[in-house]
């Protein structure tokens, strides 16, 4: 029986691979962990204020949408990765960059999904008391969106390298 994948070229170094991997695992394993935190949390709030203002609940929705682009962030990234590991011409240097930059968007996007999360809750709640707490509420969150974005960009930068 014959195997299927070739093994690596005795040039690339298969640890190049693990990190390769590590830095795709990361992207989305941490992103996502931050989309389901801010979706959790911000969830749990449009159900309370649903209560209170059951009109108020399409336009108390941004935060769970918010949150769920943060996951796309750690997709983009770890789809990139995983498209430039090659078996035949992957280098250390290659692989340490992937995980840098799925440390860079998992990481961030785990801390703007828990700030979301927080912001979103607490808002949507706050809002169903005062309409004219909204605006606020949305700048909070595009800020607590940000963070997740600059993650987006470095890590875009260091996996072009």
């Amino acid at each position: 029986m014959s195997n299927p994948t070739p093994a690596p070229s005795s040039s690339v170094s298969s640890s190049a691979f693990f990190f390769g991997f590590m830095g795709c695992a990361s992207a989305l394993i941490f992103a996502c962990l931050g989309a389901a935190y801010g979706t959790a949390k911000s969830g749990v709030g449009v159900a309370s204020m649903g209560v209170i203002r059951p009109d108020l609940v399409m336009r108390s929705i941004i935060p769970v949408v918010m949150a769920g682009v943060i996951g796309i962030y750690g997709l983009i990234i770890a789809v990139i990765i995983a498209g430039s590991i090659s078996e035949t011409s992957y280098s250390s240097f290659k692989g340490f960059a992937h995980l840098g930059s799925g440390l860079a968007v998992g990481l961030s996007g785990l801390a703007a999904g828990m700030a979301i999360g927080i912001v979103g809750d607490a808002g949507v709640r706050a809002t169903a008391q005062q309409p004219k707490l909204f605006v606020g509420m949305i700048l909070i969150l595009i800020f607590a969106e940000a963070l997740g974005l600059y993650g987006l960009i470095v890590a875009l930068v260091i996996s072009s390298k």
